[in-house]
Order: structure tokens, then C-alpha cells, then sequence
């Protein structure tokens, strides 16, 4: 039960970020707000830092039908093809980071 109300936490806060992203922008980064509230500090898909050698984070909003979109940040854009691959598999990792996350905080 603790550990489905963390993940409900950490998917109102994913919405409510999300809802301001806009993936077809490219040409700024992340706000620091959203770092801040991002679970990783890394690519989801390459495991680069975010802001590292692959320059400024790229936002993307997943959007799947009857679900909140997401706000998901990649390293470079290369990384959204990837993603859309597999989007199960890279959101759960992002969830798992929340939820450690906010397990922490407590």
C-alpha cells in the first residue's frame, strides 16, 4: 500500500510536469524546476548524464491513449527512437527511480 501511494505521488507529480512539456521543442532544455523533479539524473536509454557531454537534455511527452502523458528527458534526441521501441520497459525504469526517490526523501 506504501509503496503504490509513492508511486501515485510520483505520477501526479510526472503529470503535472508533463503537462507543460512540449516534445516537438527542442531548442531549449529542461527547466531547472523539472530537473529538479525528474527522478534521474541520467538518460533513460544510454545512461548518459543528463547535461553531460551530449549537451542540453531534450524534453519528450509520451502520450499514450487513457493515460497521463509523461515527461521523460533524454540526453540527446537519438535516444527518443530507442525509447519508442520500448516505452514499458523505460518507463518502469523511471517509476523504480521515483519511487527509490521518494523513499528516500522520507
Amino acid at each position: 500500500m506504501h509503496l503504490l501511494r509513492s508511486l501515485l505521488l510520483a505520477s501526479a507529480l510526472f503529470t503535472g510536469v508533463a503537462v507543460a512539456a512540449d516534445h516537438h521543442d527542442k531548442s531549449t532544455g529542461p527547466s531547472a524546476v523539472k530537473m529538479a523533479n525528474y527522478p534521474l539524473t541520467t538518460c533513460v536509454v544510454s545512461d548518459d548524464k543528463l547535461g553531460g557531454d551530449m549537451g542540453k537534455p531534450v524534453e519528450y511527452t509520451y502520450k499514450q491513449a487513457g493515460k497521463p502523458d509523461r515527461l521523460v528527458i533524454f540526453c540527446c534526441k537519438d535516444c527518443i527512437k530507442d525509447f519508442e521501441k520500448e516505452p514499458a520497459k523505460y518507463l518502469k525504469k523511471i517509476d523504480d527511480a521515483a519511487a527509490a526517490k521518494a523513499k528516500a526523501s522520507k
